[in-house]
């Protein structure tokens, strides 16, 4: 019976993080357009922020438990999860258009994340200090983020801003946190009673549970035509993951993990490559170099409970 009530309340989270996102990345739009910021920008900073609040509570509470491994495998894994199967799903679904600034800024500097968190970890421990590098670095990012802007979409007429825009915008991302937070201990039930280890709950089921909140922004975006919002939400949420929630949970604590995140960080790593290099042939993420990262991404899943 528990079982059965934690696949409910899954699939009910699931629904609420589906409306939150809908209601966000509305909200988002008008008021990028009433400000006249970049939805490249707003995707990258705000909706990315919001729809990492999840790996960012679950990281943070894994890190003062000191469950290393899901803390770090959350991120890792959620990383690995949102280039593979939500990038490349959602261009399976529809073909996504990128920029020269999305993939030599944005996707160059998360390469570079990923190689330097690569580094942190061969010893299997990061320490404050490394952990106030990748937050440091964040901090860069994001004050040249501000003082660099620019569109990777064509501007298409948008609705203008309403009163309740503001409100809505974080009534969005309230329904995507508190689903998602559902989702994620509902996941971690079912994942126990299967008996599995730390390591494979927080870089399989933990980070596919809190990348629910990037599948369903990412996915609403690209079908409303908001490129710029999709792909820079989720390599926005990737930096955001990578040097802002390991950033803290490394100041926090030091932060000890098994030999699994040796491979783990290679495959991710590999995985911001391959992105890369697809989004920059044609300047766009085609259906078929979707189904590839579904497939890397799936095959890292197979490895990961085998």
């Amino acid at each position: 019976m528990i079982i059965i009530k934690d696949i409910v309340i899954l699939l009910v989270s699931i629904i609420v993080i589906g409306k939150g996102a809908v209601w966000l990345i509305d909200a988002a739009a008008r008021v990028a357009k009433h400000f006249g910021i970049s939805e490249l920008v707003i995707g990258l900073t705000v909706v990315a922020f919001g729809t990492s609040a999840p790996e960012f509570g679950v990281t943070i509470l894994a890190a003062i438990r000191g469950m290393g491994d899901i803390s770090v495998g959350n991120i890792v894994g959620s990383n690995i999860f949102n280039l593979g199967f939500i990038l490349g799903g959602t261009a399976i679904i529809h073909s996504l258009k990128t920029s020269r600034t999305v993939v030599f800024r944005d996707g160059i500097f998360l390469l570079f994340g990923g190689i330097l968190l690569t580094v942190f970890l061969w010893d299997l421990t990061l320490s404050k200090i490394e952990g106030i590098v990748l937050f440091t670095l964040l901090i860069v990012y994001l004050l040249y983020l501000y003082f660099n802007k620019e569109t990777i979409e064509i501007e298409e007429p948008t609705h203008a801003m309403y009163r309740w825009d503001s409100i809505l915008l974080f009534v969005g991302i309230g329904l995507v946190i508190v689903g998602s937070h559902f989702l994620v201990e509902s996941a971690v039930n079912i994942a126990r009673f299967m008996g599995v280890s730390d390591w494979v709950i927080g870089a399989t089921i933990i980070a596919a549970g809190t990348s629910a909140p990037e599948f369903a922004t990412s996915l609403t975006a690209a079908m409303k035509s908001r490129y710029g919002m999709s792909v820079g939400n989720l390599i926005g949420s990737d930096i955001f993951n990578l040097f802002g929630v390991l950033g803290i949970a490394g100041i926090m604590r030091n932060l000890s993990v098994s030999h699994d995140a040796h491979i783990n960080l290679i495959i991710l790593s590999f995985m911001i490559a391959v992105v890369i290099i697809f989004m920059r042939t044609g300047w766009v993420v085609s259906r078929k170099e979707g189904i590839i990262l579904v497939m890397i991404a799936l095959l890292r899943w197979i490895y990961s409970f085998s």
